[in-house]
């Protein structure tokens, strides 16, 4: 017998699974000595009272052999198929590669920067030496910038795609099932890198092919239709053309831009990174002066108001995380987040940005919103990539601050007037929006205990590659993921990359 079951727990209680299997059982009637196994379906945590409680649907086998939640997915041999190109290795390029040998067509697998191990390497000589690899950072290179920003696979778009078979298939490759029930899953800075290889894996060993150290620079075009790529060194690879390069390849829009590839200037969101204490943001949200204490997660936290009509909001949120520098070239700066599975760090940050219409900015053309971003990204950036800091409260009182509090940003802070560095139409913005967000919080949150890091620029891309539905506008062609305008976030550009391969799928073999 199977069944499934929804239960309400306090924390304690539903910390471990023989405490969950005996309540299911005894909530069914049935004997736990007869209970065979148990999976989690779904977990959420209600905080919005003191007395948290912890709501699980779990499924019960009784008698019956423990089966998984999930289903893997066969991948066929495709040596031998049609080939398309894949032109970068974060979420949309990885799970389109996935998704091109479901349907039997091999695919040619090009990424600028190095594997997801090389990468760590080089990221870390740009924290504790200032030393910046254009090509191989926190954007660029194997799994994209989501490689090194915690893993959140939380995302509204349910709807574009199947978001269950996006989790089920980084479970087969060696995420953690929590992922399949949890609210906000994640699975974390240290474990995403091996399900990233073992995705890689998976291409090579399905007969695709994996290129690092691949820069694209051109498209090869015969009257209108794209046929294949021409890279730096010189190659060329023949096919038609997924286009996933994620929303931080300015160099890629200059190019499309050459070859009368339709573009269109997009919204966007630009701010800060902001840094509490972990423990601080677990007494606000857990409503405990003891924060969160054995049994429950580290806090997190999502805010969002309205400022003259302008959303200002909080946006990738990392608990117990860090922050980390995010620039691809000298001169400029952004910055990001990221955590590790455990969420074990003492502080919690979140991106507080606010947004961005194109129509706020003057109308010079589809690149006026990216120069524009890239100009706060030149007004950030500090020498090794020291970063602009000021406290919290002292920004929105206006007050420079003398000291800045400890904080993770390996590189260090500069303290700084972020009026300054921030244009008015964001610092404005976000001083209201601070304050609107104290006022939520009985003014706890709101505090000088808390470091705004300038700046947080690459929350979307500005720019958007014009596309239809059948993609027929520029045939050959098919632009995927953050990077061409239509994601946000590992899963979202996931479900993008699965359904353009699908429609290039559609086109090559039918």
């Amino acid at each position: 017998m199977i069944r499934d079951i929804d239960l309400t727990l306090t924390p304690q209680e539903a910390f471990e699974e023989k405490t969950i299997s005996k309540r299911a059982s005894s909530k069914c009637g049935i004997a736990n000595d007869k209970v065979t196994g148990i999976k989690i379906l779904r977990k959420s945590i209600d905080a919005r009272r003191s007395d948290i409680k912890i709501n699980l649907r779990v499924r019960l086998f009784v008698g019956e052999e423990v089966k998984n939640t999930w289903t893997p997915v066969f991948f066929p041999g495709v040596s031998s198929s049609p080939s398309a190109v894949v032109v970068g290795m974060g979420p949309a390029g990885l799970f389109a590669s996935l998704t091109l040998i479901e349907n039997g067509i091999r695919p040619i697998v090009l990424e600028r920067g190095k594997d997801v191990h090389e990468r760590k390497r080089d990221c870390a000589l740009l924290c504790t030496k200032g030393e910046l690899n254009t090509e191989s950072n926190y954007v660029y290179g194997e799994g994209g910038a989501g490689a090194y920003s915690d893993g959140k696979l939380y995302t509204r778009s349910v709807k574009r795609g199947d978001v269950g078979k996006v989790l089920s298939l980084l479970v087969q490759h060696g995420a953690d099932e929590s992922i399949l029930y949890e609210t906000h899953p994640h699975i974390g800075t240290d474990k995403l890198p091996l399900v990233i290889e073992n995705i890689r894996n998976t291409i090579i060993k399905s007969g695709g092919e994996v290129h690092f150290n691949t820069k694209v620079a051109s498209l090869l075009k015969n009257d209108e239709r794209v046929y294949g790529v021409k890279c730096e060194n010189g190659e060329e690879y023949l096919g038609p053309v997924i286009l996933a390069t994620g929303h931080s390849a300015k160099d890629v829009y200059r190019f499309l831009d050459s070859s009368s590839i339709l573009l269109e200037a997009k919204d966007t969101a630009v701010g800060v990174r902001l840094e509490h204490p972990q423990a601080l943001i677990d007494q606000i949200q857990y409503h405990n002066p003891k924060g969160r204490g054995e049994y429950l997660p580290p806090a997190t936290y999502s805010f969002v108001t309205q400022v003259n009509g302008r959303g200002v909001y909080s946006f990738c949120m990392c608990p117990g995380g860090s922050i980390v520098p995010t620039a691809t070239e000298y001169g400029a700066l952004s910055v990001n987040g990221m955590s590790s599975s455990s969420r074990s760090g003492s502080k919690a940050n979140s991106a507080m940005v606010v947004q961005i219409r194109k129509e706020d900015i003057p109308d010079k053309g589809i690149f006026s919103v990216l120069d524009w971003v890239e100009n706060i990204e030149r007004n950030s950036f500090r020498d090794n990539f020291m970063a602009p800091g000021q406290r919290m409260a002292d920004f929105v009182e206006n007050k420079f601050s003398s000291t800045l509090p400890k904080t993770t940003y390996a590189p260090g802070l500069v303290s700084s007037d972020l009026y300054e560095v921030l244009p008015p139409i964001v610092s404005s913005s976000l001083k209201d929006g601070f304050i609107n967000f104290g006022r939520m919080t009985r003014g706890k949150f709101l505090t000088n205990e808390a470091v705004m890091i300038a700046s947080e620029t690459r929350t979307s891309s500005p720019i958007r590659i014009v596309r239809d539905d059948d993609f027929k506008s520029i045939p050959g062609l098919y632009p995927a993921g953050e990077g061409a305008g239509y994601a946000g976030g590992i899963v979202s550009a996931a479900i993008d990359g699965t359904e353009v391969a699908k429609a290039l799928a559609k086109c090559l073999i039918h």
